[in-house]
């Protein structure tokens, strides 16, 4: 298979060489422009990885990177000249993968897509299985009954498994503590609060960066819970 990069710069000329590094190496080679032209061969094309620009007039990288995580979970490298710790965390946070500073070593970014396409191909990740839901970086596999945060396997027990494939079944959608009950454990709510809060907490502590400020499993003050993507 021959892996197919996206790779997104306001700048011509960047985009051009890049494409003679990346198409020396073997790899097929697509230019954007703008976070939105982007978007729109993201579509509908199969990408394997997209090399992100962060300033770019209009719709800026950051934007960018956070509408590719609704799409996909294909690997985001972020380029930029921006060289603080504040940038890359901040690129880091909504959902890239890397981060090369502007200006970068041709060898060491081509180093970096193999990298990043190796791990992304040996998960997987580029043709999810039948009776995978992907969330963002959340991944279930209904068929091995397996779950994934970011590539990285984590274990739940049965009671959380169903917890999380009822919510990632119905993504963005909020349930009181009866309605999860219900779906959950298959039986008329009893006024077990506590039993669906506890059960809420742990799988927050397995699925979340910072349970304290949940990405994923989000309270909604008064009416119940829901799950939604990590960059919503």
């Amino acid at each position: 298979m021959q892996e197919h990069i996206l790779v997104c710069d306001d700048d011509p000329d960047i985009v051009r060489a890049i494409a003679i590094y990346l198409e020396a190496e073997g790899y097929r080679v697509s230019g954007a422009h703008s976070g939105e032209e982007a978007l729109r061969i993201l579509r509908c094309q199969s990408i394997h990885l997209i090399l992100l620009d962060i300033m770019m007039p209009g719709m800026d990288g950051i934007a960018t990177a956070l509408q590719i995580r609704r799409l996909s979970s294909v690997p985001i490298l972020i380029l930029s000249a921006k060289s603080q710790a504040s940038d890359k965390v901040l690129g880091l946070n909504v959902g890239a993968d890397d981060y090369i500073t502007k200006p970068f070593d041709p060898l060491e970014l081509v180093a970096r897509v193999r990298s990043n396409l190796r791990r992304y191909l040996a998960l997987g990740s580029a043709a999810p299985a039948p009776g995978t839901l992907t969330l963002g970086p959340l991944q279930i596999d209904d068929t091995r009954k397996t779950v994934r945060v970011d590539g990285e396997e984590i274990r739940l027990t049965p009671t959380e498994y169903r917890m999380l494939l009822f919510f990632c079944k119905n993504p963005g959608q909020v349930f009181s503590i009866a309605q999860i009950y219900e779906n959950v454990w298959g039986e008329p709510f009893d006024g077990a609060e506590k039993k669906v809060v506890l059960h809420i907490s742990h799988l927050r502590e397995k699925i979340e960066i910072d349970p304290r400020d949940p990405q994923y499993l989000k309270t909604v003050w008064g009416l119940g819970y829901k799950i939604q993507d990590r960059e919503d």
